[in-house]
C-alpha cells in the first residue's frame, strides 16, 4: 500500500475520531461494569467489562497509526510495529467472538429464562472470555510471522529498515497469508454473524409475540439486536470482503487499508451497544449527563439573576425561578 495525503488525512480523521469517542465512553463503561460485578456480577456483565478492557487496549494502541499515517511511513521503533499490528488485529477478532457471546446470552435469556436464570454462572463467563482472546491471539501471531518470515534471506529487505509496517509482502509471503486471511474471515466474521442474525431475530420474534413485556424493555432489546448486527455490517463487513477479494485475485487488496477503518469505529460503537445491554451504565451515563447540564448551565443561571430582562417578571415569578435555580446548583 502506497501512503498518498487524502489516505493520511482519511486515517488520521477516523482514528481521532475513534479515540475521541471511544476512550471517554469506554473508560465510563469500565467503572460501571467494574463497580457492579464487585456487588453482584452475571454472565452479560462479565462479558461486557472483557469487551471493553479490549476496546481500552485497541485505543491505547491507536496512536501508534496515527503516527504512522501522519509520517506517511512508519518512523517508531520497529518492534512496536509487529506488537500494534498484533494488539490491532487481536483485539478486532476479541470483539466479534465477545459480541457474539453476547448475542447467545441474550437469546438463552429470552428463549429459556427460568432454566437460564437458574443454571448462568459467571465463571462461565470468565473462561469464555480467557478463551475468546487465546484464539484470537494464537490467529493474530500471523503478524509475528510475516513480518520476521524470510528474515535471514539476503534478497528480501531487513524488515526493521523498511518503512512500511506490515505492508509489503513478498509472492512466498502472500501464498501463506492470503488463504489464512480467509480462514479469518470465516472464523472470525461468517459463523459468528450467522450465529448473531440467528440469536437476534429469534430474541425479536419471541419478544413481539409476548404481550406482558414493557414496551421500553422490547424496544431496548430490539435496540440492541439492530445495533450489533449494523456493527458487523458497518464495521467488520468491509475488511473480511477484502480478505475474499485478496483470495481470489491473488493479492492483496487495494482498498484493505480504508476497509480496515471502519473497524477501529467499533470501539466507539460498542458504548451503544453496552448502554442497550445494561441498566447500571445507562443510569451512569444519565448522572454524568446531568453532572454536565449542571456545569454547564450554573454560569447561565449566574448570568441570569443578574440580568435586567430576567427581574422584568412579577415578584413571584421572579422567586419562582429563583428557587428553580437554587435546586439545579
Amino acid at each position: 500500500m502506497a501512503w498518498t495525503v487524502g489516505l493520511s488525512n482519511l486515517v488520521l480523521v477516523a482514528y481521532g475520531f475513534t479515540l475521541i469517542t471511544g476512550l471517554p465512553a469506554n473508560i465510563l463503561a469500565f467503572y460501571t461494569f467494574l463497580q457492579k460485578i464487585r456487588q453482584r456480577s452475571t454472565p452479560i456483565d462479565v462479558l461486557l467489562l472483557s469487551l471493553t478492557i479490549s476496546d481500552l487496549i485497541f485505543l491505547l494502541f491507536l496512536p501508534f497509526r496515527m503516527v504512522e499515517a501522519a509520517n506517511m511511513k512508519w518512523t517508531l521503533p520497529y518492534f512496536l510495529c509487529p506488537l500494534s499490528g498484533f494488539i490491532f488485529y487481536s483485539v478486532i477478532a476479541n470483539s466479534v467472538l465477545h459480541l457474539t457471546a453476547i448475542s447467545v446470552e441474550r437469546y438463552l435469556g429470552v428463549a429459556y429464562p427460568i432454566k437460564y436464570k437458574l443454571k448462568r454462572n459467571p465463571r462461565s463467563a470468565v473462561i469464555a472470555c480467557v478463551l475468546f482472546s487465546v484464539v484470537s491471539m494464537a490467529h493474530c501471531s500471523i503478524v509475528y510471522i510475516m513480518q520476521y518470515h524470510n528474515y535471514f534471506n539476503p534478497n528480501i529487505t531487513d524488515p526493521s529498515k523498511r518503512n512500511t509496517c506490515y505492508e509489503e509482502f513478498t509472492d512466498e509471503q502472500l501464498k501463506i497469508l492470503l488463504p489464512f486471511r480467509l480462514e479469518l474471515s470465516v472464523v472470525f466474521f461468517c459463523i459468528p454473524f450467522l450465529i448473531c442474525c440467528f440469536c437476534y431475530i429469534q430474541c425479536i420474534c419471541i419478544l413481539s409475540r409476548l404481550s406482558n413485556v414493557n414496551a421500553k424493555k422490547r424496544y431496548r432489546a430490539i435496540g440492541m439486536a439492530l445495533g450489533t448486527l449494523l456493527v458487523f455490517v458497518i464495521c467488520f463487513m468491509p475488511f473480511n470482503i477484502s480478505h475474499v477479494e485478496g483470495f481470489v485475485t491473488g493479492q492483496s487488496s487495494k482498498w484493505r487499508q480504508p476497509a480496515l477503518l471502519t473497524s477501529t469505529l467499533n470501539a466507539c460503537l460498542d458504548p451503544f451497544i453496552f448502554y442497550f445491554s445494561s441498566s447500571a451504565l445507562r443510569e451512569t451515563f444519565k448522572k454524568v449527563l446531568q453532572g454536565l447540564a449542571r456545569r454547564l448551565l450554573l454560569p447561565c443561571c449566574r448570568s441570569a439573576l443578574c440580568c435586567p430582562l430576567f427581574n422584568r417578571g412579577k415578584p413571584d415569578e421572579r422567586t419562582n425561578a429563583i428557587n428553580i435555580i437554587k435546586t439545579t446548583l
